[in-house]
């Protein structure tokens, strides 16, 4: 049978469609240059802790990434993989030029403070990008979808998984990080049990490691 080569392939279910605006290859670039300092811009709470090296920010960010890929699939009602995993990328990507404001510091600034200093610096930095980056961070932190609210709990079992890793590899002098994972008394079953599973194996195996 003769194959039409001139026909477009179909497109894959849940494919994006490609954006028309105003778009330039030189301010992309420049952004992209701009998110490079992620690689090495440390996680602040473990720096002050006295861990050398500390996670880095874009650390962090893959292992969100890892985390939402193992869970989304097991969440029902299905969850949209594509703006999950957008979110899960560019959910600190204003970092690379705030750094990483750790909480005590943040405490001091006027309500509402610091997300506006990191949606002023999302303008600036992903907009270039595309239009898809800088939506999937604005829906990140509006917190009023659920792909928006799984992430949140994926940065949760992330910063477990990492605090497990370093107590298994001899750091101590972390357990006022376990206080933000311990279950909260709440009437409303969690929204994402599957978040909850993981958080408990890993305090489960903070006993058994």
């Amino acid at each position: 049978m003769a194959i039409d080569r001139s026909a477009s392939p179909p497109q894959p279910s849940g494919a994006s469609t490609p954006e028309t605006g105003p778009w330039s290859a030189e301010a992309a670039l420049g952004s992209l240059l701009a998110l490079v300092p992620l690689d090495h811009l440390p996680r602040t709470g473990w720096a002050q802790r006295g861990i050398d090296p500390p996670e880095s920010i874009a650390g962090h960010i893959l292992g969100v990434a890892y985390v939402a890929l193992s869970l989304a699939p097991r969440v029902a009602p299905g969850l949209d993989l594509g703006r999950v995993l957008s979110m899960a990328v560019v959910h600190d990507a204003a970092e690379a030029v705030t750094g990483d404001l750790p909480l005590p510091a943040a405490r001091h600034l006027p309500a509402g403070a610091k997300h506006a200093m990191e949606q002023s610096v999302a303008q600036t930095l992903l907009g270039p990008l595309s239009g898809t980056a800088l939506a999937a961070f604005e829906d990140y932190i509006r917190q009023d979808t659920r792909e928006a609210r799984f992430v949140k709990q994926c940065d949760r079992v992330q910063l477990g998984v990492r605090l497990l890793a370093y107590e298994r590899a001899g750091q101590s002098g972390l357990d006022e990080f376990w206080g933000g994972l311990t279950p909260q008394p709440d009437p409303q079953p969690a929204e994402f049990p599957v978040a909850e599973e993981v958080l408990a194996a890993i305090r489960g195996g903070r006993v058994s490691g």
